[in-house]
């Protein structure tokens, strides 16, 4: 061949062929950012904890949402022996449930309770089985758990769900069990990925003040996406409550579930998780929750590996249901979305109105009347108690009334842990 002809060959290959890659590439990396990584982890296992962190009838939500998320995750493919559960499990055969046996998360849902694995009930839902579970560490387990833990491998993900009451940097436990401290999530998060033993992580909290776990705590660079339902310094809320719309069944006396939560369980089991990117869900939920132009919301907000790990696909977390593959999240259903815009309660509220509700329902000069509303005011007196005594002692600090309120409502700057002495902090 002569040398023109390799020179025409080779300048067809640069003006036709290299734009045609160029435009291929492009083409594909606009896809990976709308639709996430699909399948690009299949070969490693996917793992769950989901932990409900309360009990008592009047915190269903909590149990609710932490079933509803079994269930999505069932769906999506994840087999039991990868999902580890963590509830009180008294809620579905109590007394108040007008329903016994059966949990709903939506006022139309159907029960999310039935076949939800058992692994860790009752006291056995703690502290040191949680970080135990998730490092692993299955011999310094205690209690009546069946034992099951995260041995995940180098290729495996994990995705940890936790629902519950919260305050600035901690989380609760059932009962009287001890509360989960940010810097102890955060020691064990670190001692997860110094084992090696998983490819990356991703972790939903619902609870109040729950970006305090993570503020200024959680080191970059440990393949970690985080969103909570609150930033660092207010109340999330609950969702599907009495006298709120859309509403319960009126049998039910309190929230269904939380309101952050709901967002992010709906729109994982309405569409195909194969096609959305952690970030477009963390979009989602986040427009959803902020509930503007109706009643408050909170901020969603995002920490960890944001920008490395943000247009993966929620598939490679929590799978997909397989009756969802022609149901693609667009612009049209973000929309439509953004339109739930909904009701909520602030989560210190929904003890008052659990009660209140249990008062009107029950029939007139019945003792389960005159304990409903004992309850009710015994809840109100305490809250007055604890107002009224952290008003008296940052007077007694800081001087007047005034100067005492802006110090207690101030904050550190976003990016600063809540305290740098975490021993002391626990003595409070």
């Amino acid at each position: 061949m002569s040398l023109p002809s390799l020179l025409n060959i080779f300048l067809l290959h640069f003006v036709v062929l290299i734009p045609y890659h160029i435009c291929v590439e492009s083409r594909n990396m606009v896809k990976e950012f709308i639709q996430g990584d699909g399948d690009k982890t299949s070969q490693g296992t996917r793992w769950a904890v989901l932990l409900a962190g309360s009990n008592g009838y009047s915190n269903y939500r909590h149990q609710a949402d932490v079933c509803h998320a079994y269930q999505v995750l069932k769906k999506g493919g994840l087999k039991d022996e990868n999902i580890i559960v963590f509830m009180y499990d008294d809620i579905a055969f109590h007394e108040s449930n007008p329903r016994p046996g059966v949990i709903i998360n939506n006022p139309h849902g159907e029960d999310v309770y039935y076949g939800v694995p058992k692994d860790y009930i009752g006291a056995d839902v703690n502290v040191g089985n949680f970080l135990n579970v998730l490092l692993g560490n299955k011999s310094a387990l205690t209690g009546n758990g069946n034992g099951k833990v995260v041995s995940s491998g180098p290729n495996d993900t994990i995705f940890i769900y936790y629902a519950d009451h919260g305050a600035a940097g901690l989380l609760g436990m059932p009962g009287f069990s001890k509360y989960l401290y940010a810097n102890e999530l955060n020691d064990a998060l670190s001692k997860k990925y110094k084992s090696g033993t998983y490819k990356s992580m991703v972790i939903y909290i619902e609870a109040c003040e729950a970006g305090s776990m993570f503020e200024g705590l959680l080191k970059p660079g440990m393949n970690i996406y985080v969103t909570t339902a609150s930033n660092a310094s207010e109340n999330s809320h609950g969702h599907y409550c009495p006298k709120e719309v859309p509403n319960p069944p009126s049998e039910y006396t309190t929230c269904l579930g939380d309101l952050y939560s709901i967002a992010w369980l709906e729109d994982s089991e309405k569409y195909n998780m194969k096609t959305e990117s952690l970030n477009k869900q963390y979009e989602v939920v986040k427009r959803r929750t902020i509930s503007e132009n109706t009643s408050p919301g909170s901020h969603v907000t995002q920490y960890g590996d944001v920008q490395q790990l943000r247009n993966q696909s929620m598939y490679t977390y929590i799978g997909t249901n397989p009756d969802n593959d022609e149901y693609t999240f667009s612009m049209e259903t973000f929309s439509k979305a953004v339109q739930m815009l909904s009701h909520s309660i602030n989560q210190h509220d929904i003890d008052l109105i659990h009660f209140q509700q249990q008062y009107q329902n029950a029939p007139e000069g019945s003792e389960r009347k005159t304990k409903a509303w004992q309850r009710y005011q015994n809840i109100m007196q305490y809250k007055n108690y604890v107002d009224g005594s952290m008003d008296l002692i940052g007077e007694f600090l800081f001087g007047t009334t005034g100067n005492a309120s802006n110090v207690m409502k101030a904050v550190r700057p976003v990016g600063r842990p809540l305290v740098d002495d975490w021993s002391c902090y626990k003595t409070m």
